[in-house]
């Protein structure tokens, strides 16, 4: 399965997908999820096969309406599969009601998604996890190990595996485009949060251009870090990956502009009887697109995966 010809390098593969690919043909049954803390998240559902159903988690700044979320619901509900894909805080076209969002190990919400998934009887589930939804996914898995045995595998994709590695891609010459792309959202979502929570201080936002100066003014202490060291070192996944004990495939392709060596886990993926490392050629960051087919190598590759190990 090769890319269509004018997706002939990382960046055209990573972006094409994300500003003009659209789905069709998916239609969502929306649930509020209420949290413990008083907040909450929109579940998606697509009702199918009781007894199987995957999880998506969206990439950063995604949601449910992703092309790469959409298009993977279709086909597992084209299976016969029953479909979750979950909105982190703010993404679901609502604001959430607390200061803070989410970020890469904002584990909490996935393991409330995954039990409330639980409590309405599914016995079996797979973790589909894109981007910063599969860095989720993993820290998930590694954290406590056998925590829900209904969850039997998981497939992640274009995955940051050590954050303080993917951040400093975006600082390389030619990357500050997806930087700044990602900034300009969650700006937005700052001073939409400040409308409702005085007390956020939104002062100079404009002028914020990296990623690393409004993680030490927002991502830090919104969340309980101590400071923006302590982010990366506890957020990342790759060190939980020792510990995940359910068969996990990490799909990270070798041109992925935002990824650095050190998200190509490859000496932890050799040692783990449960991790699989694959590193094609071609992909971009969740792009991976087929010529002439309507999903990506992603869909087709997740769906061979869970069927091994199923």
């Amino acid at each position: 399965k090769k890319p269509p010809w004018y997706l002939f390098n990382g960046h055209w593969e990573t972006v094409i997908p994300s500003a003009f690919y659209k789905i069709e043909g998916v239609t969502y049954d929306r649930e509020r999820l209420e949290l413990p803390d008083g907040d909450f998240i929109d579940l998606d559902w697509v009702t199918g096969d009781p007894s199987q159903l995957v999880i998506i988690s969206h990439g950063l700044e995604g949601n449910s309406e992703r092309h790469y979320v959409k298009r993977a619901a279709k086909f597992f509900a084209a299976k016969g599969w029953s479909v979750l894909a979950w909105n982190c805080r703010s993404c679901s076209g609502h604001m959430n009601r607390l200061p803070r969002f989410y970020h890469h190990g904002d584990t909490p919400d996935l393991i409330s998604v995954i039990e409330h998934a639980i409590d309405r009887g599914f016995e079996r589930i797979a973790l589909l996890g894109v981007s910063m939804g599969g860095s989720m996914t993993l820290k998930y898995l590694g954290e406590a190990p056998g925590r829900h045995e209904q969850v039997y595998g998981a497939v992640t994709f274009s995955v940051p595996c050590n954050l303080k590695d993917s951040a400093e891609q975006l600082l390389v010459k030619g990357n500050r485009f997806y930087e700044k792309r990602f900034l300009n959202k969650l700006k937005k979502k700052i001073l939409l949060k400040s409308e409702t929570h005085g007390d956020l201080d939104v002062v100079g936002l404009e002028e914020i251009d990296d990623f690393e100066s409004f993680h030490r003014r927002y991502t830090v202490p919104l969340h309980g870090f101590s400071d923006l060291e302590d982010f990366y070192e506890k957020a990342t996944c790759d060190q939980y990956l020792p510990y995940v004990s359910v068969p996990t495939l990490i799909a990270n392709a070798w041109n992925d502009p935002l990824l650095g060596e050190k998200c190509y886990p490859k000496h932890l993926a050799a040692d783990s009887p449960a991790v699989f490392l694959e590193i094609p050629n071609r992909g971009g960051h969740v792009g991976f697109t087929v010529s002439g087919d309507a999903y990506s190598w992603m869909e087709y590759r997740a769906w061979e995966f869970f069927s091994e190990i199923g």
